[in-house]
C-alpha cells in the first residue's frame, strides 16, 4: 500500500516543485488535478477544540504534503510560493501562512481559491508528529482532522479547506457564503477527490454542511467518508450512536468518530501520541461507543482511509498513465515547433539562420508552386484583372470621327495628304497604344503585392521562425527589398514590350488598305475603280478610325499573352529562384554579436518553452515513478 499511497505522493511532490498547483493554467493539462487527493470539508467551527472562535481559521486552502527523509536530516518546512528556503523555526511558518493569506486576500476576513502549498520533511515519524504539534498551537491553536491522521498517513497530501459558513461576519462580504461553498467544491467536485465529511456530534446531522454538499458532488458516496468530532462534548445523557451506526445518516462507508485534543492538552503541549492513547481509551471505556471501540478514532480513520485510497488509486492508475502519455507526446511536439535553445558560437548561429531562412524559402517556393493557396491569384491577374483593364480602355472616345479628323489634320500639317494619311495613321496607333502601358503596369504592381502577401503569410507559416522576431523582421524587409528590384526590372520590361508595338508597325497589316480602298469586286470576279473617295469627309475618317481599332486591337491580343511571361520571367521567377540571394551575402558577412541579434527571441516564446520543458520533464518524471513500482508491470 506504502508504495501506491508513496507513488502519487512522490508524483504530487514533482507537481508542487514543478509549479503545477491544479486548475487554473488552461495552457497544459494539469498532472494534480488527475492524482488523487484528500481534502477535508467542515463547518467553520468543527475543527477547534473549544469554544473559542477566532473567525475564519483557513482562508485559504492549505495544500500540506508530509514527506519522510533519511534519518540524520532536520526536520524542515517548504513553501510552493519560495522554493528552495527552508523553515527550521515553525514560529516563521505561522507568521509566512499568515503573510501569504494576507497577500492574495489583504489584511480583511475575506477568502480566496488561490491554494498554500506546504510540505513538511522529518526523518521519522515521531518528527512529523512533532513538527505538526508546534504547526498546530501556532496555526490560531488548532487542531483539525488533517493533522490528527499525521501519525497514520504517511507521504501522503492533505486538502485543509475554509470551512463552510452560513452567515456573513463584519468585514466579510455579502458573498462570502456562496464564494467559500464554490471553492470548496471546486475541489471535492473533482472525481479524483476523496471528501473528509467532518461534522461535530453536538449538532443535528440534517443540518451539516459538509455532509450536504458531500451528497451534491458524490451522490453515489463512493468517495465519500463521514467523520463525527467532538463526541466527548455531548450534553450528558446524549450520544452519536444513531450517526455511527448508519441509522440517522447513512454513507456507503461506515461513519468514524474521533476526539481531538482539548485546548487544555494544546496548552500544554500535550503531544499527539499521547493524545492519541486518550482517544484510544475513551472510546474503549466508553459505556455508549466500547461496543464501537475498533472502529473508531484517528487510527481506524487513517487506516480506513488509506485501503480505500489504495484501491483508489489502482482504479485510476491506467487513467493516469494515459493522461502521461498523451501529454508527453504533445508537449514534445510543441518543443519541436518552439525549437531548442540556441548554441552561442558564431558558426551554428550562422547555420541556424541559413536554415530558417531555407524553412521559409520552401513555404514561399510552396505558395508559388499551388503546394499552398496564394499562388493562384497572379494567375488571376493575368487571366481576369488584365483583360478587364484591356477592355476598359477608352478607345472609343479616341477613336471617334471627331478625333480622328482632329489627330489626321494635325499630321498633315499645312499639306493635306494626297492619298492614305500615313501620319496620321502612325500618331493615332502610337497615340492609342500609350494606353496599354496603364494596364501593364498595373498588372505589374499587382503581381507584386500578391508577392510581397506570400511573403509576409510564409512567414507567419513558418513555425520555426516564430521564436526570432528580429531574424523575421530581416528576412521579410530583405525579401521585400529583392521584390521591389523585380517590380522594377519588370515595369521596365513591360514598357518596352509596349514601346516595340509602337516604334514597328506591322507592315502586311497595312499593305491590305489601299486594296481594300481602291478596288471593289465586280461581277465575274475582275474588280473595277472604286468610286471617287471624297478623303475629308466623315465616312473617310470612320474608316481611318476602324482600321486603327483593327490594328490595335491585334496589338492587345498580343500584349494580353506577352505581358504575363514578361511578368512570370521578371518577377516571380526572380523570387522564386533568388529571393534572399542579396541577403545571404549580406549574413555572410556578419559577426556573431550581429548574429546573435538576428536569433533575439520572443521573451513570450522563451516564457512558453521554459514552461513547455518544465511540465514535460514533470510528466517523464511521473512516468518513470509509475515505470519503478513492481506492481505496474
Amino acid at each position: 500500500m506504502e508504495s501506491l499511497i508513496g507513488l502519487v505522493n512522490r508524483i504530487q511532490r514533482a507537481c508542487t516543485a514543478l509549479g503545477d498547483y491544479g486548475g487554473g493554467d488552461n495552457a497544459f493539462s494539469s498532472l494534480w488535478d488527475a492524482l488523487p487527493s484528500v481534502a477535508v470539508v467542515g463547518g467553520q467551527e468543527w475543527g477547534l477544540p473549544s469554544a473559542h472562535p477566532k473567525g475564519i481559521v483557513t482562508r485559504r486552502p492549505l495544500v500540506l504534503q508530509l514527506h519522510k527523509t533519511d534519518d540524520g536530516q532536520q526536520e524542515y518546512a517548504e513553501f510552493g510560493h519560495i522554493p528552495r528556503r527552508r523553515f527550521t523555526d515553525f514560529g516563521m511558518v505561522r507568521k509566512e501562512i499568515a503573510d501569504e493569506t494576507d497577500r492574495i486576500t489583504g489584511k480583511t476576513k475575506q477568502i480566496s481559491p488561490v491554494p498554500i502549498h506546504l510540505s513538511i520533511y522529518s526523518p521519522n515519524e515521531d518528527g512529523l508528529d512533532v513538527l505538526v504539534f508546534h504547526l498546530n498551537v501556532l496555526i490560531y491553536c488548532r487542531e483539525p482532522v488533517m493533522f490528527s491522521l499525521v501519525p497514520f498517513v504517511v507521504n501522503l497530501t492533505l486538502i485543509d479547506l475554509p470551512g463552510l459558513t452560513k452567515v456573513a461576519v463584519e468585514g466579510q462580504s455579502e458573498t462570502i457564503v456562496e464564494d467559500i461553498e464554490n471553492m470548496v467544491r471546486t475541489y471535492v467536485g473533482k472525481p479524483n477527490c476523496i471528501i473528509l465529511a467532518v461534522s461535530p456530534a453536538n449538532q443535528d446531522i440534517a443540518t451539516s454542511d459538509a455532509i450536504k454538499l458531500a451528497r451534491e458532488v458524490d451522490p453515489t458516496g463512493e468517495r465519500t467518508f463521514g467523520v463525527l468530532t467532538k463526541l466527548d462534548l455531548m450534553d450528558k445523557g446524549t450520544n452519536a450512536l444513531d450517526v455511527l451506526e448508519g441509522r440517522a445518516y447513512r454513507l456507503q462507508h461506515p461513519w468514524v468518530g474521533i476526539v481531538n485534543r482539548s485546548q487544555a492538552d494544546i496548552n500544554k503541549n500535550v503531544d499527539m501520541i499521547y493524545a492519541r492513547r486518550k482517544e484510544h481509551e475513551y472510546f474503549a471505556t466508553s459505556p455508549e461507543y466500547g461496543h464501537l471501540a475498533s472502529k473508531m478514532g484517528s487510527e481506524y480513520l487513517a487506516k480506513l482511509l488509506s485501503k480505500h485510497l489504495e484501491q483508489f488509486i489502482k482504479a485510476r492508475i491506467p487513467s493516469i498513465t494515459s493522461l502521461i502519455n498523451k501529454s508527453i507526446d504533445e508537449l514534445e511536439s510543441e518543443m519541436d515547433h518552439l525549437g531548442r535553445p540556441i548554441a552561442v558560437d558564431s558558426g551554428a548561429q550562422l547555420y541556424t539562420i541559413l536554415e530558417l531562412c531555407r524553412a521559409f524559402d520552401k513555404i514561399f517556393k510552396e505558395h508559388l508552386d499551388g503546394g499552398r493557396p496564394g499562388g493562384d491569384r497572379i494567375y488571376g491577374v493575368f487571366d481576369n484583372q488584365l483583360p478587364a483593364a484591356l477592355r476598359k480602355l477608352p478607345f472609343d472616345r479616341y477613336l471617334s470621327v471627331q478625333n480622328v479628323r482632329k489627330v489626321v489634320s494635325e499630321a498633315d500639317g499645312y499639306q493635306p495628304h494626297l492619298i492614305a494619311p500615313e501620319q496620321g495613321y502612325r500618331r493615332l496607333i502610337e497615340g492609342a497604344l500609350n494606353y496599354f502601358r496603364g494596364p501593364a503596369e498595373a498588372s505589374v504592381d499587382a503581381v507584386h503585392f500578391v508577392l510581397k502577401e506570400l511573403v509576409r503569410k510564409s512567414i507567419g507559416e513558418c513555425q520555426e521562425l516564430k521564436r526570432f522576431p528580429s531574424l523575421q523582421s530581416a528576412i521579410a524587409a530583405a525579401s521585400n527589398e529583392a521584390l521591389e528590384k523585380f517590380r522594377d526590372e519588370g515595369r521596365k520590361t513591360i514598357v518596352r514590350l509596349v514601346d516595340m508595338e509602337s516604334s514597328y508597325l506591322t507592315v502586311d497589316f497595312f499593305r491590305k488598305l489601299p486594296q481594300e480602298m481602291e478596288h471593289t469586286p465586280q461581277k465575274g470576279g475582275k474588280p473595277e475603280a472604286a468610286p471617287a473617295v471624297d478623303r475629308y469627309g466623315e465616312n473617310h475618317f470612320r474608316r481611318i478610325g476602324s482600321n486603327v481599332s483593327s490594328y490595335v486591337n491585334m496589338v492587345s491580343d498580343t500584349l494580353r499573352n506577352t505581358l504575363p511571361k514578361a511578368v512570370v520571367y521578371c518577377q516571380v521567377k526572380e523570387a522564386k529562384q533568388s529571393l534572399l540571394n542579396y541577403f545571404y551575402t549580406q549574413i555572410g558577412k556578419k559577426e556573431g554579436k550581429a548574429l546573435a541579434e538576428l536569433l533575439d527571441e520572443d521573451p513570450a516564446l522563451m516564457e512558453r518553452r521554459m514552461q513547455c520543458a518544465k511540465r514535460l520533464e514533470l510528466y517523464k518524471k511521473a512516468r518513470d515513478e509509475i515505470d519503478s513500482v513492481a506492481w505496474v508491470r
